[in-house]
């Protein structure tokens, strides 16, 4: 969603999570998608998932796994967002996204994704980006397509019955693949010779 004004996203720090940053982690990322919190922002899944998005357990997870980064980003000390940066071989995976719901629409999130996708270029010279959204949060996969990252149609079932996910509140919710090519710029050319 775009419709707040661009503001200037501050001076942001980006840096490795560790175990300390766990419960601060959780609390962000719960905030900017389920709850009464997280209808301050536009990302809330409060409507189609109800109870929790994840636990301590599923944030040491990120941090533990081989190939996995979870990226804190802090303005002034204070932390403001996070995503989860795994590799994959040739690609990268984005997830756990997450801004402050109350600094959601002001720009953040372009800066940060940004940021992750020249980080996982440089570290681990992938060509290119993967995630998974639900299929239903149009608003959401339009932002992305914005990014340049393209629908698949590759649909993953939804984890019905997994309380540590959330319980769903509809019965059509399933994962969609979006794919962003790293190595060529969007809107570049396609044919022979690229």
């Amino acid at each position: 969603m775009d419709t707040a004004p661009a503001q200037d996203p501050g001076q942001l720090t980006f840096r490795d999570a560790a175990d300390a940053d766990v419960p601060a982690l959780v609390t962000l990322i719960e905030s900017a998608y389920r709850g009464d919190s997280s209808r301050t922002g536009w990302t809330t899944e409060a409507d189609i998932l109800q109870g929790q998005r994840t636990d301590p357990d599923g944030v040491r997870e990120v941090l533990e796994a081989p190939g996995s980064r979870l990226l804190v980003v802090e303005r002034d000390g204070a932390l403001v967002a996070c995503c989860q940066l795994e590799h994959r071989g040739e690609a990268a995976y984005f997830g756990m996204f997450a801004v402050r719901p109350e600094l959601q629409g002001a720009g953040l999130g372009k800066v940060i994704i940004a940021e992750a996708e020249r980080i996982v270029r440089e570290s681990w010279g992938v060509s290119e980006m993967h995630m998974t959204v639900i299929s239903v949060r149009e608003e959401l996969i339009a932002w992305y397509e914005r990014r340049g990252y393209r629908r698949t149609g590759k649909l993953s079932p939804f984890p019905y019955g997994d309380p540590r996910v959330g319980i769903p509140q509809r019965g059509d919710l399933a994962f969609e693949l979006l794919i962003k090519d790293l190595v060529r710029p969007v809107g570049s050319p396609t044919g022979p010779g690229w």
